[in-house]
């Protein structure tokens, strides 16, 4: 990346302050003033792959002095050309990134852990690496260099031999992307999205207690939530309750049984009678990776008798020790498992660097920590949800648990928080779809954006969840995003921006692509399109079949407005014209377009053309099987002589205006076999 230029380095001593240094990347070692210094790239993969060896020598009976705790390395590192845009992927907070659009070096913000490069020719993906013991990040550079830290949050270690960042030039940012991150889970040993088993349960609708309740949630207000689903005829598989049932003290985890107040007889009799009167399948339950936000109390029960699975911080929290806590966890999920639950959300997984420093290395302890966790989790068969934990040293750490929060929370009653809640979701999913099933989070559905919530959980790719408080669920605006068992039709991976708008503010020009795929029939694949509107007026932009990663390569497409029922034909990279109004949104479907009669699936459902599970065509009859029955729609070219549902002439039923054809069915569970002659 850098073609062996010098290297400066400043490192930070306990006692002795800092020290520069220059080195040559894979020259010679330079010692200097006890302190040894080695910077090299090699090649892995199709990547680049920068290590340090750095050694303190202390003099024997001498006083040590060894690295700082918080940012003892700086790395200077000259790129051998400038990118001419910049997209940096940085920790905002401890738990979430979010997404800056810069020009310059200068202007990265820090804690950077992936940064996107555009040159005139090609892309870059770089990714500031979690080794061992250490974690490095971007903050800002100089006009000429990137400045790269390191830090391990435990000071007093007199060594580094790290990797330091993983680097990949490809011909689409897509590509740039992607290579740096299968080589990330090949030394990492974890597993790529494709490679992660998505329990079953999360293609299937749910509820979270969180917004609904927060902490007062107790069992008449989830007895009180799935009756209203079993009225208004909502399919919710499975109900999460979040934070508010644990039996605490002094904010901390007293006891492993829920809180006798609130839930008087625990959870199994409540989950047996919901699964019998409302058909919710599974119930789950949030707790914080550390028990509860800052630990275990010392005077409960599970301090008693998890007491060989615990460990006592530098700071003086007990926590789950990360070398010994598969039993604490795997005691806890036992406990549950017979209480009725069987899937977790493992929120706080960002407080790992807060409560570990000076106490274990942080490499170490995200590694060990997140293993012990899906070991014990094997009790819920894998089933968690991971919160609050996008920092790259919990990316890089699950082996093998398959969905991770995508971005910061659903604010129901933060004015105006769609946008930013738009933009961390879009742009995070860049570089953590490619390791997980994101959760873009739950929401109302009574709510003033609640259509475009709706439309984004649809075209996610991950699970989605409503958390509405009793009595306020809108059935309407989730018919469109779950077929009547409550399965999703799911797109194949998360939502993206469309190569044009990877390095463009959407806050400045005003709008927002994104793009995503989904089967269509046995052997294609449909795709869409939604834009967003972000200004403050109205605004204009176009879009192409092409900007689709990985939709059906074919001469013409059609193009569906889903909100306006207008369509039209274009060829692969022909641009179709698009105009918001403010606060404006459109959901444009598009589908290979080769024969005559293309149909659109179930209507109703935003992503209604996945329900089409096999299409044929033959001398001028098209048979389509759907997942269940719905209203059907097809664009042609001409009128359909007859139209037949599991064998009955339904022809009389269908509606034709100007090429659009509806046939209008009640939704019902069950494989349907339409053919239209």
């Amino acid at each position: 990346m850098m073609d062996n230029k010098t290297i400066r380095i400043e490192v930070a001593r306990q006692k002795r302050g800092t020290l520069t240094a220059e080195v040559s990347q894979n020259g010679e070692a330079v010692e200097k003033d006890s302190v040894r210094l080695f910077v090299s790239e090699e090649n892995t993969g199709n990547c680049r792959l920068g290590k340090i060896d750095l050694v303190i020598t202390n003099e024997e009976l001498s006083v040590c002095d060894n690295l700082e705790t918080l940012a003892p390395v700086r790395l200077y590192l000259p790129m051998r050309e400038l990118p001419q845009d910049i997209t940096a992927l940085y920790m905002f907070s401890s738990w979430w990134s979010r997404p800056a659009f810069v020009q310059s070096l200068t202007e990265i913000p820090d804690k950077t852990q992936v940064a996107l490069f555009r040159f005139a020719d090609r892309y870059g993906c770089f990714v500031p690496m979690v080794g061992e013991r250490f974690k490095a990040y971007l903050t800002a550079g100089t006009q000429t260099e990137l400045q790269l830290v390191m830090t391990a949050l435990y000071g007093g270690l007199s060594e580094i031999r790290e990797p330091m960042y993983l680097y990949a030039e490809a011909q689409t940012v897509e590509q740039a992307i992607a290579t740096v991150f299968e080589e990330l889970a090949r030394l990492k040993n974890i597993r790529l999205r494709r490679e992660r088993r998505l329990p079953e349960m999360f293609r299937k609708l749910g509820w979270c207690s969180w917004d609904a309740f927060y902490t007062d949630v107790d069992e008449k207000g989830v007895r009180d939530k799935a009756a209203e689903f079993a009225e208004k005829k909502v399919p919710v598989k499975w109900m999460i309750i979040d934070d508010g049932w644990l039996s605490l003290k002094d904010r901390l985890l007293y006891d492993y049984q829920p809180d006798r107040e609130k839930f008087p007889e625990g959870f199994k009799k409540m989950t047996e009678d919901i699964r019998e009167s409302a058909g919710v399948e599974r119930f789950g339950v949030w707790h914080a990776l550390m028990g509860y936000w800052s630990g275990v109390s010392p005077d409960g029960s599970v301090a008693k008798e998890e007491a060989a699975y615990l460990c006592r911080t530098a700071g003086g929290r007990l926590v789950p020790d990360p070398e010994k806590g598969a039993g604490f966890y795997r005691d806890w999920y036992k406990v549950l498992n017979d209480q009725g639950i069987s899937f977790v959300k493992v929120d706080g997984q960002g407080t790992i660097p807060l409560c570990f420093e000076n106490t274990m290395p942080l490499g170490l302890a995200a590694q060990n920590l997140h293993s012990a966790l899906e070991s014990g989790a094997s009790r819920m068969d894998g089933a968690v949800i991971n919160c609050m934990g996008m920092a790259m040293e919990n990316v890089l750490s699950r082996p093998a648990t398959a969905v991770s929060r995508n971005s910061d929370d659903f604010f129901p009653k933060r004015e105006d928080s769609f946008k930013e809640h738009l933009l961390q979701n879009a742009y995070n999913a860049l570089y953590h779809d490619q390791l997980y099933y994101c959760d873009w989070d739950m929401f109302w559905t009574q709510h003033p954006y609640s259509r475009k919530h709706a439309l984004l959980r649809a075209i996610s790719g991950g699970p989605f969840y409503c958390s509405d408080r009793v009595g306020e669920t809108d059935a309407e605006i989730l018919r469109p995003l779950a077929y009547v068992d409550g399965e999703l039709p799911m797109m194949d991976r998360s939502s993206k921006p469309t190569a044009d708008c990877v390095f463009v503010d959407p806050m400045k020009c005003g709008y927002l692509k994104l793009q995503n795929t989904a089967p269509y029939g046995e052997d294609l694949t449909g795709g869409g399109i939604a834009v967003f509107n972000l200004a403050e007026h109205e605004v204009s932009c176009t879009f192409s079949p092409a900007e689709i990663d990985g939709v059906t390569e074919c001469e013409r497409y059609l193009v569906y407005d889903r909100f306006s029922g207008t369509y039209q034909f274009v060829g692969r990279s022909e641009r179709v014209d698009c105009t918001l109004e403010k606060s404006g949104y459109r959901w444009y479907v598009v589908l290979p377009a080769d024969e005559n009669c293309v149909c659109l699936g179930l209507k109703e459902k935003y992503v209604g053309f996945t329900a089409v599970e096999s299409i044929h065509d033959d001398n001028g009859v098209q048979t389509v099987v759907l997942h269940e029955a719905g209203t059907v729609a097809w664009v042609s070219e001409n009128t359909p002589q007859k139209i037949t549902v599991n064998g009955k002439d339904m022809t009389d039923s269908a509606i034709c205006k100007g090429g659009l054809i509806n046939l209008p069915m009640e939704e019902k569970s069950g494989q349907t076999v339409v053919t239209i002659s």
